[in-house]
């Protein structure tokens, strides 16, 4: 069994998503100790903006010159490590109602006509089945189901909408609301830790 670890909060160990993917993948651990886990840090090490000439290369052309050549191996290299795993950890803060831009360069390495998903006569298809996707998303504010701002909610839409767009659709989010109130912030952080505790049972 292989897990894919992935963080992009900005904010460090003051991250309240990388806590939580933390606990997740040490829970994971537990329950499959020879799990091999690949792990990125999209802060520390980030993946440009996709560019028009990796783009071309997915659409099959030949990288021209040598820093297109190393960007569509590093690519090949992340799509690889992807569906390679089983389990895929992803931690995602919301920044201004989305998510953070370095996980869009990353999930935009993902989506690539021919290897995660094709056009038919009967729509699109996700090429890719059965992985297990568990994301930390952490939120200042309340934007879940049922709350007057959950129309601003771009993050958790996207993330599923990408996974289930290339064919996975066991999506499960643990969520950390109201962190910007002072007051909540460790209960809500305790309710996403022992949700976690449950994610082997």
């Amino acid at each position: 069994m292989k897990l894919l670890h992935i963080d992009s909060s900005i904010l460090g160990d003051y991250s309240a998503s990388r806590q939580l993917t933390a606990a997740i993948v040490i829970a994971q651990k537990n329950v499959n100790p020879a799990l091999e886990i690949t792990y990125y840090d999209l802060a520390a090490d980030p993946i440009e903006h996709l560019s028009g000439a990796e783009f071309m290369v997915f659409r099959g052309a030949e990288p021209q010159d040598e820093t297109a050549r190393q960007a569509a191996a590093r690519n090949t290299q992340v799509l690889d490590d992807f569906l390679a795993a089983d389990i895929i950890v992803v931690g995602t803060p919301m920044y201004n109602f989305s998510l953070p831009s370095q996980l869009k360069a990353w999930l935009d390495r993902l989506a690539v006509a021919g290897k995660t998903f094709q056009y038919t006569a009967n729509g699109v298809e996700g090429l890719v089945k059965g992985k297990q996707v568990i994301v930390a998303s952490t939120r200042g504010g309340f934007h879940s189901e049922g709350s007057p701002t959950a129309f601003l909610d771009h993050q958790e839409s996207y993330i599923t909408a990408i996974f289930n767009f290339i064919g996975l659709s066991d999506v499960r989010f643990i969520r950390a609301e109201g962190l910007g109130s002072p007051e909540k912030r460790e209960d809500t952080l305790k309710a996403a830790i022992d949700e976690i505790d449950t994610l082997g049972v």
